[in-house]
């Protein structure tokens, strides 16, 4: 089981670009969703009335996007392991911990908007207040991991192109 452990990590180290870019992008669409949280979902709470509501259609997008989370949840959580298979250090685990209670978020509150719209009801939770507060900041918590692998994205090309420009110099002095 270990050899295993030991070639898959070797793996995903070989293709990290490749990896931590798709789950950027993929997160990438985790902010229009949270924008129409905010200023829907939200909104409506707060000031009892949405500064955006979005088309059936484009409604129906946003819960889709939602559940492209699921490979983000997935592959983001392999970059903090990896982070921490190397060395035990306090933010790989507050992230992973912030990216893993968005599986409570798409399970239950995603998956209740869905059934409401489906039922022909307005999208609104039936959660009572303080749980469905507690839901909806869920989602907001993967915040501070979206720009950490924004970030580690654009490090992993910087070193990247700086490897590549070096390997072109060593081959013109040769």
């Amino acid at each position: 089981m270990k050899r295993i452990w030991s070639a898959f990590w070797s793996w995903y180290e070989r293709h990290y670009t490749l990896n931590i870019s798709i789950a950027a992008g993929l997160f990438l669409l985790q902010l229009l969703h949270l924008s129409w949280l905010g200023t829907d979902v939200i909104a409506q709470r707060v000031f009892d009335r949405s500064f955006w509501s979005p088309s059936d259609a484009l409604e129906w997008a946003f819960f889709a996007v939602d559940y492209t989370e699921i490979p983000v949840l997935l592959s983001v959580s392999l970059v903090y392991v990896n982070e921490l298979r190397k060395g035990f250090a306090w933010q790989p685990l507050l992230f992973l911990v912030f990216l893993n209670t968005q599986w409570l978020h798409i399970f239950w509150i995603t998956d209740e908007f869905v059934v409401n719209k489906l039922e022909g009801q307005a999208t609104t939770s039936s959660l009572p207040g303080g749980v469905a507060w507690a839901a909806i900041l869920i989602d907001y918590l993967e915040i501070p991991v979206i720009y950490d692998t924004m970030r580690r994205v654009v490090v992993q090309l910087r070193q990247e192109r700086s490897l590549a420009a070096f390997a072109v110099l060593r081959e013109d002095t040769r």
